[in-house]
């Protein structure tokens, strides 16, 4: 294999790999987004249901963590992502690829 195709592979691959990650921290974004317009909702939805202002507070101190810590989580997830992305990316394509031979 010459250079100039293992550096087009390599191009390419690395290019594959960038999209895959954006596609990722995009998707957990708008599950973040979606949590937290959820979570809102509901409290909002459900505010007349509480028995007292006491439970009010309880409600939105629990959605409130919840929230935090799923964000929390993401992102955590999200730099994990970025440290190990050319190793679980070029993992996954090459798996990818390696179905798509198969399947013809």
């Amino acid at each position: 294999m010459t250079e100039f195709m293992q550096r087009t592979e390599t191009t390419d691959l690395t290019q594959r790999i960038e999209a895959m990650h954006r596609r990722d921290q995009l998707v957990a974004w708008a599950f973040v987004i979606g949590l937290w317009f959820a979570v809102i909702f509901v409290a909002i939805a459900t505010w007349s249901l509480a028995p007292s202002s006491a439970a009010r507070v309880v409600l939105w101190i629990g959605g409130a963590i919840v929230l935090l810590f799923n964000t929390a989580a993401i992102m955590a997830m999200l730099k994990h992502y970025r440290e190990d992305r050319d190793f679980m990316y070029g993992l996954d394509i090459k798996f990818l690829d390696a179905a798509r031979a198969l399947k013809g």
